[in-house]
């Protein structure tokens, strides 16, 4: 196996095949693990990410500022993120191409393609993804500068007096597109200078004229400061996370010192075979060179540079990426994003299920009562699923920009949509003219009548990729009628609509009441007010309210609700008025059953009866009213 191995026809094809194995798992895994979707539609979590418009008009902005190019580039690939399987096919395109424009560098610059080295941005690369970060642009801005290095490699020539007029004109055009990146370029250039074609002069030059032309650029042609034709495409993005800068930069340094590496290892097996009296390392096998006793490292390179090191590199990648999906995917982050994508989407059994995963978290559990609402199971279901108090309108996380994007849904579904539009407005200072945003914020100024303002949002949304198709139906409709009489969404929504406006720091029943008040039909708008005095064990105010289910379709009582009657009645020994409705047996004899195991078995004593109580009734609201926990029964 191993001859065979050792034959130059059979070892390509073998690196070849694994090499093409690594990246069909890298897409696979993008795709069917990672999900880029959840990327795209951030969640809350990813500020980044970029935004958008077809036309000239957008276009042209970025003609204005070094770097602009490459960024709208970026954004119009990052765009496709949006589909599953093309914003996976999209970002292992742009790794495969740094794997080859780094494999082409190192065998051009110091005659070794050194394999492993260029799996190394795809992995690191994957290990960002797999911690639902955007490394897209950081990405593109380092394929850039190493796309134009190749190009200097095979047009540079050391015959020809020309090398400087040359790396000149790629210097002027790599800045002017890609902006700060244009740095590895220059450093890239110099090293190889410097180092391996023995050109000091050239290579200091080199050097030594980034600033110039970084100063040319920005002063004649861009009109900007020095300083911001650098920042383009630097990873401040990650500022806040000191792992993710670390793993950035790491991208950036890597050929540098994998270059640096390899001359001074080159230079060490040179040292070693005069004092020996061997020939140059060039000419010398792998095998000959580990019978010569020479040191570590320089065993290191030459395996590295070995042919058995090529075969095996792409083996090493797979394996490196498998431990990456281990260790680095953040399964936490992806259910909590993963559940607000499906609730802005309403799919709504993909929020139950995927909920179940990592429950522990309030931008969980509003989405899970959201779906529940919209299922028809909340007043039936809730103590199924773990409840926080503060979820249910997240009003003690103002300060928290992820909350401000999670909730203004609500507040459309519920009809309130000065809090909707205040929320959407915040959102789109943070994270920018997001289609979603758009949308609704189209939508709330469509239900409040403010078609003006609502043509701008639909006008900005008719250039965007996915979303112009809807974006448009509604310009014509409003062309036709401007009132959208007609259109029963609209209408249903501008009958919750209500006239006091309150102040989302100061959230507190008296929103659910200004919109019953306003709409007394309105459902969502009753059930959340039910189950914030539930989860805030207010059970007077609770049943003060029950009178009101005359203005809905209940058939019967809801569960939930009969355990919080059953509640009241034997806390205050008093009888709850049902108008014309009866508790079912099955909700007696379970509130009986509880206060049996509870108060007769264990005489109130929490501690002990928490396991039997959390196994039988963790999903009621018993329990919760005695522990403030839910969503335990086994």
């Amino acid at each position: 196996m191993m001859r065979l191995l050792r034959k130059p026809s059979g070892g390509i094809i073998w690196t070849a095949a694994l090499s093409l194995l690594f990246f069909v798992l890298y897409y696979l895994y993008l795709w069917l693990v990672v999900d880029l979707r959840l990327i795209y539609h951030g969640g809350g979590a990813v500020t980044n990410f970029p935004v958008f418009y077809l036309g000239w008009g957008f276009f042209q902005k970025f003609l204005s500022y070094p770097g602009g190019i490459v960024e709208y580039t970026i954004a119009f690939f990052a765009q496709f993120f949006h589909i599953g399987w093309a914003g996976a096919l999209v970002a292992t395109v742009q790794a495969w191409l740094l794997w080859q424009c780094s494999g082409s560098i190192l065998m051009v610059a110091s005659g070794r393609r050194v394999r492993w080295v260029c799996f190394i941005p795809a992995i690191v690369l994957l290990a960002i993804y797999s911690r639902y970060s955007y490394p897209f642009g950081i990405a593109m801005g380092l394929l850039a500068a190493l796309g134009f290095v190749c190009l200097y490699l095979g047009m540079a020539s050391k015959k020809r007096p020309t090398d400087l007029l040359v790396f000149l004109v790629l210097s002027i055009i790599l800045c002017a597109i890609a902006g700060g990146t244009y740095l590895l370029f220059v450093v890239l250039c110099g090293i190889y200078e410097l180092l391996f074609r023995r050109r000091p002069v050239l290579g200091l030059t080199f050097l030594l004229s980034a600033p110039i032309v970084a100063y040319i650029l920005s002063a004649g042609v861009f009109h900007v400061s020095t300083i911001d034709v650098f920042d383009c495409f630097m990873p401040r993005a990650y500022k806040d996370s000191k792992n993710m800068l670390v793993m950035v930069y790491s991208l950036y340094l890597l050929l540098p010192i994998a270059l640096v590496g390899l001359w001074l290892a080159g230079l060490l097996r040179k040292y070693r075979g005069a004092l020996g009296g061997q020939p140059a390392a060039e000419t010398v096998a792998p095998e000959a060179t580990e019978k010569s006793g020479q040191s570590l490292l320089s065993r290191f390179i030459a395996w590295s540079a070995g042919e058995t090191a090529a075969t095996f590199a792409p083996l090493l990648a797979i394996l490196a990426g498998m431990l990456v999906a281990c260790f680095c995917h953040d399964a936490r982050i992806k259910t909590i994003i993963a559940v607000d994508y499906y609730a802005s989407n309403e799919m709504w059994r993909q929020v139950l299920e995927t909920s179940a995963r990592h429950p522990s978290n309030k931008f969980v559990n509003h989405s899970v009562n959201r779906a529940l609402y919209h299922t028809g199971r909340l007043a039936d279901d809730m103590f199924v699923y773990e409840q926080q108090p503060g979820a249910l309108m997240l009003s003690a996380e103002t300060s928290n920009l992820a909350a401000w994007w999670r909730v203004f849904d609500t507040y459309i579904d519920l009809g309130h949509m000065n809090m909707a539009e205040y929320a959407l407005l915040t959102c789109m200072g943070v994270y920018g003219e997001q289609p979603m945003v758009l949308k609704r914020l189209a939508l709330v100024n469509m239900v409040k009548g403010k078609t003006g303002a609502a043509k701008v949002f639909l006008g900005a949304l008719s250039r965007t990729l996915f979303d112009a198709g809807w974006a448009r139906g509604y310009l014509e409709e409003i062309e036709r009628d401007p009132n959208l009489s007609t259109d029963k969404e609209i209408q249903r929504l501008r009958s919750m609509v209500p006239a006091i406006d309150r102040d989302f720091k100061s959230l507190n029943e008296n929103i659910f009441l200004d919109l019953l008040d306003t709409n007394k039909h309105n459902r969502m708008a009753f059930e959340y007010l039910m189950d914030f005095y539930l989860l805030t064990n207010q059970l007077n105010k609770f049943v003060g309210m029950l009178d009101r289910l005359d203005d809905f379709d209940y058939v019967r009582i809801p569960r939930v609700y009969e355990e919080a009657i059953l509640s009241y009645s034997y806390m205050t020994k008093t009888k709850v008025e049902l108008h014309g409705r009866e508790i079912s047996r099955e909700s007696r004899e379970r509130f009986e059953n509880f206060v049996k195991v509870f108060i007769d078995q264990y005489g109130e004593n929490r501690a002990l009866a928490l396991n039997e109580l959390a196994r039988d009734y963790g999903d009621s609201y018993f329990f919760y009213s005695v522990y403030g926990r839910s969503g335990m029964k086994k």
